[in-house]
């Protein structure tokens, strides 16, 4: 797989990384060996950048990730994330907690689920608003400086907010959902990183699978699979959106490629700054959204996806009201 150069420090990785949270969170029942057999293959396709959470689970993410490279570490670059103030009282609960003591506190325990020495970027998951950014990354920043993280970077922050802490500490990237029906990114944060030399990594590329074409009704989804609460996974949001992601599918068999190559060819194509993590925990799957490195859209492709999914055609809030809170901060 073609590779990619995340931010002006020379982080170079995958064109296209892997998103590990579904295997064991989230999207119903997760299956360890199927989610060792995935990243295993996509380490054998040059598929290097791991993207998982200490929230994950909580903890269980890291460690099948950790035991996924378990002698096959310097083969893999790993994200992961703190951020969240974790109660385990009640596992729902979601704060948020950037202070320096819980970015110190989680980065030791993440290495030690993952089994590694070094985290090759570390993330805040979410913006403390009660926390100035200054103090958050001050403290990551002395992380690179002890050797225990290499690279550094923010998720769903605001413009301003990335501007503050990459000026305390370079960032490497900032990870916000983009997608053909997630375009926010491209208003202020696309331009802001672009202005400060900083990588832009793209979650849920297949708008948490409904691009695929393989998510006809709810029923579709397990039910322990946190989609169904997602507001563009509602009634009648979800039955307009369906003929959005139809018309990816019709585009696709112009183009000779499965909906989730195009959708992910589509992100690819932004960018050379991009590098999308869509999830899987098939290996198969892995397979096919792999191969969507290799498919280039032409600009007039590029340009008719942009116009088959208006942005103001999408229906639903990305998260609920409590989720939405804790973006753009």
């Amino acid at each position: 797989m073609d590779r990619r150069t995340l931010g002006s420090q020379g982080f170079e990785v995958s064109a296209e990384g892997l998103g590990c949270m579904g295997m064991t969170w989230a999207y119903g029942g997760g299956d360890e060996a199927a989610g060792i057999a995935t990243i295993h293959r996509a380490l054998e396709l040059g598929v290097t950048l791991l993207d998982t959470a200490e929230v994950y689970g909580p903890y269980t993410n890291e460690e099948l990730v950790g035991r996924a490279v378990a002698g096959r570490r310097d083969e893999a670059q790993i994200a992961t994330k703190f951020g969240f103030a974790l109660d385990p009282d009640d596992p729902g609960s979601r704060g948020t907690d950037g202070s320096p003591e819980n970015a110190r506190r989680v980065c030791e325990a993440s290495l030690r689920r993952l089994g590694t020495d070094h985290i090759d970027l570390y993330y805040q998951h979410r913006v403390d608003p009660d926390v100035p950014i200054e103090e958050t990354v001050g403290a990551m920043g002395e992380l690179v400086a002890a050797g225990k993280v290499r690279f550094i970077g923010l998720s769903e922050a605001a413009p301003e907010t990335i501007r503050r802490a990459h000026a305390t500490h370079p960032l490497t990237a900032v990870q916000s959902e983009y997608s053909l029906w997630t375009r926010d990114p491209e208003d202020e944060v696309l331009p802001t990183l672009r202005e400060l030399g900083i990588g832009f990594v793209p979650y849920s590329p297949l708008g948490r699978g409904f691009l695929t074409g393989q998510i006809r009704s709810l029923e579709d989804l397990g039910e322990d699979d946190w989609r169904r609460t997602n507001p563009r996974f509602q009634g009648e949001a979800f039955e307009a959106n369906l003929r959005l992601a139809d018309r990816v599918v019709e585009l696709a068999e112009g183009i000779g490629a499965t909906p989730a190559q195009v959708a992910l060819a589509w992100v690819l194509a932004k960018g050379q700054d991009l590098v999308p993590i869509p999830g899987t925990k098939s290996p198969r799957r892995l397979e096919e959204n792999a191969a969507a490195a290799d498919l280039e859209l032409s600009e007039a492709q590029v340009a008719e996806l942009d116009r088959a999914i208006a942005r103001d055609a999408v229906r639903g809030a990305r998260y609920d009201e409590s989720g939405m809170a804790m973006l753009n901060n």
